[in-house]
């Protein structure tokens, strides 16, 4: 049996799982402590937990299909200041570049308290091409004097021609020093953000390649062939070499893990995922089945890095109770395990006698925070774990199940302070809990304009049922712990996909720009390790900003495999489109179905302009397996055959484009072929369109059906 193993490093814990290749269920998983001490860092804890976990499930080397890791390596160094000097060479000539100079004086960038990452600069002039190697050498040593340890070539408009930058590069290769060209870690025009993020990466370059080059030979040593893959900050995963070459695609990896994993076992289509651990909630968004990306920051500055938009609360399983005079008055961020307590929850009943209310600050400079002392000497906290407990929150089967006997007896004494009943005490905490959570909710909510009606609360982490069915019940959500929640995070290494993209600055852009930059995605998906007849790749235009941005996902092994359920019947379907809805099933109809997709109508009445209402057709994309991958309001379907798509599509072009003073507004166009779903939103042109979409359906056969959905892009075309 061939098996996939995901490790995730925690900053307490590290977790490794086996996943059956075939069926992707969980064949077995360990729990080991973080390893900062040794030598070789993170990466002999990595060594240790893969040992255990081959051992106890009985893995031979060979039967290793696929193998990943996910680090807070990366994310851990820059919070700590545990980064190296970094020497930036500035390339260019004459007025464009002395504006250069004055653009990439990065300085010193806090990293945290205290901590700073230190940059200092140098200027080659590019236009003496006879002196330029001897310049950039004497730059290097220069910048080696003042404790350089990395080196960052940037130069004004590298990402049209990289040729100089990419040299400095190689010469460093030479003087076997870390280097980082600018135009590597983006290809968007802004140099200062460009050149910052480049610095970032530089930092982290030795101490990642170290513990990069530590892990891989380790795993080769152990008998395992297939190649070793790392787990990128936006989801997806790379090969080592790439990590040698972009390290800083590592940084917030960890929370990227969790949402993997639920989406792999979950299939969302909206909603709000929550992975909760003893101290913190980490909570992110999934729209349209996609998690929502941003650019990440560092030190409050803006990079080019793209990341999950992955916001974390101070409050976890393990929050302890604040209290002031004997009374509630918040929950967290301190947990447990920081005031050196025991769960009031997780232990026997027999263990809480006599208990009297006591406070303790866990750190200097905290607040008062609730605990328990039993004349034996006993310590307990009271935690948000007890309250969801106690509350009846924790399911039976759940990880964060606890002895909700023990749990009542030990908040006896703070209920009584307040003349409230303990569960009353309980349900006051878990409110408290809401309105933190429930802040990043409502900004998520906001900020990508979800409907809530919509939304599932999905649970990840062990304490996500002391958090998750309190606040889905707060917002009326459904919600769901996920499944194998307590491991997720490896579980969506193991299971996760090689995923690359690649942004230009492009205005106006053309067909030929539109395929060229879908190539070059392409090349970098398959270089990070994508089999490449696996590639699905969206590419989106953005006039408004000027930049196209090209997104390939791929997997590592020659088909894209699903976690497959049993086939849900027509009737099943229209049943759920209908809760979708909250329309009546007969008034659904399955207007097209390529045997994987079908696309399900409902006509619906709508408000507009006051007292008036129109009539729209709202559509879903809905798979066999009953998870709804695409939801529009005022759109229009067509099924085809590859033979005549493009005559579907441009009939329905020609039918809803919308023409005006400022031109046309072409409206939105989704094809399905099969599982997928070719995405030609944002494009601004009918060639565009067709061009892309002919790349996209090359290699169809005859008898392939197409779904076409087209929806306008003038209004919301969500519900």
């Amino acid at each position: 049996m061939k098996v996939r193993i995901g490790i995730d490093v925690g900053g307490t814990f590290t977790d490794a799982v086996a996943i059956n290749n075939e069926t992707y269920e969980l064949i077995g998983s360990v729990k080991m402590p973080t390893t900062h001490r040794a030598k070789e860092g993170v990466a002999a804890g990595i060594i240790q937990v893969l040992e255990k976990v081959m051992s106890e499930c009985k893995i031979a080397p060979e039967d290793v299909a696929f193998i990943a890791h996910g680090t807070t390596q990366a994310t851990n160094a820059l919070l700590e200041g545990d980064v190296a000097k970094v020497g930036i060479i500035t390339l260019g000539s004459g007025v464009q570049g002395l504006k250069s100079k004055s653009d990439t004086n990065i300085g010193d960038i806090e990293l945290a308290a205290g901590k700073k990452l230190h940059t200092y600069n140098e200027f080659v002039n590019t236009a003496d091409k006879n002196n330029f190697e001897k310049a950039v050498r004497t730059a290097m040593e220069n910048l080696k004097e003042k404790g350089a340890r990395s080196i960052v070539a940037t130069e004004a408009f590298s990402v049209d021609n990289p040729e100089n930058e990419n040299e400095v590069v190689q010469l460093c290769k030479e003087e076997g020093l870390a280097g980082t060209a600018g135009n590597d870690v983006s290809k968007l025009y802004g140099l200062k953000v460009r050149t910052r993020t480049a610095v970032i990466n530089g930092s982290i370059l030795p101490k990642m390649l170290d513990a990069a080059n530590m892990t891989e030979s380790s795993i080769k040593n152990a008998g395992i062939e297939s190649p070793l893959m790392v787990m990128r900050c936006d989801g997806g995963v790379m090969t080592v070499d790439e990590v040698r070459n972009r390290p800083i695609l590592t940084i917030l990896s960890g929370p990227a893990a969790g949402v993997a994993g639920a989406l792999m076992y979950e299939k969302l289509t909206d909603g709000i995922f929550f992975e909760v651990g003893g101290t913190s909630t980490d909570i992110s968004c999934v729209k349209d089945g996609n998690v929502m990306i941003k650019y990440a920051e560092v030190g409050g500055h803006k990079t080019y890095v793209n990341s999950l938009d992955v916001r974390t609360v101070g409050i976890g399983g393990g929050s302890m109770i604040e209290i002031s005079e004997g009374k509630i008055k918040d929950v967290g961020p301190r947990s447990a395990h920081i005031a050196n307590l025991d769960y009031e929850v997780y232990t026997e009943t027999k263990n809480i006698k006599e208990p009297v209310l006591k406070t303790v600050r866990p750190e200097e400079g905290d607040p008062e925070y609730a605990y328990i002392e039993c004349p034996d000497g006993l310590k307990f906290a009271l935690t948000l774990s007890g309250a969801a407990n106690i509350a009846g929150y924790v399911p039976e089967d759940s990880y964060a199940r606890g002895n909700r006997e023990a749990a009542v007896k030990a908040w006896e004494p703070l209920a009584k302070n307040m003349n409230l009943s303990v569960e009353e005490a309980a349900r006051k905490v878990l409110e408290l809990s809401v309105v933190k959570n429930g802040k990043v909710v409502n900004d998520l909510i906001k900020d990508y304009h979800l409907d809530k009606s919509m939304l599932v609360f999905v649970g990840g982490g062990g304490g996500a049922a002391s958090v998750v069915p309190h606040i889905a019940e707060t917002f009326a959500c459904k919600h769901k712990i996920a499944k194998n929640a307590a491991v997720i995070s490896p579980i969506g290494v193991a299971l996760a996909m090689v995923r690359d993209m690649v942004e230009r600055t492009i205005s106006n852009p053309t067909e030929e720009d539109i395929l060229a930059i879908r190539q070059e995605v392409l090349k970098k998906a398959v270089k990070s390790g994508a089999n490449p007849n696996s590639v699905e790749i969206k590419v989106e235009v953005d006039a408004q900003q000027q930049k196209v941005r090209a997104i390939a996902i791929g997997t590592t092994e020659l088909r894209t495999k699903e976690l497959s359920g049993r086939k849900k019947t027509d009737d099943e379907l229209l049943e759920i489109v209908a809760e979708n809805l909250k329309a009546e099933k007969d008034k659904l109809k399955i207007a097209a179905d390529n045997g994987s997709l079908c696309a399900v109508t409902c006509e619906l009445v709508k408000k507009h302009m006051l007292l008036f209402k129109k009539k729209v057709t709202a559509t879903r994309l809905i798979d066999r397996e009953g998870v709804i991958r695409l939801q529009k309001r005022n759109s229009w379907v067509s099924s085809c055959t590859p033979k005549n798509w493009r005559a579907a599509i441009k009939a329905l072009l020609e039918e809803h484009t919308v023409w005006g003073d400022g031109g046309s507004e072409i409206p939105n166009i989704y094809v399905a072929l099969g599982g997928r779903i070719i995405d030609l939103a944002g494009m601004q042109s009918e060639a565009q369109i067709l061009s892309l979409c002919e790349v996209e359906l090359s290699g169809t056969h005859e008898d392939d059906k197409l779904i076409v959905v087209c929806t306008k892009t003038t209004e919301n075309e969500r519900g």
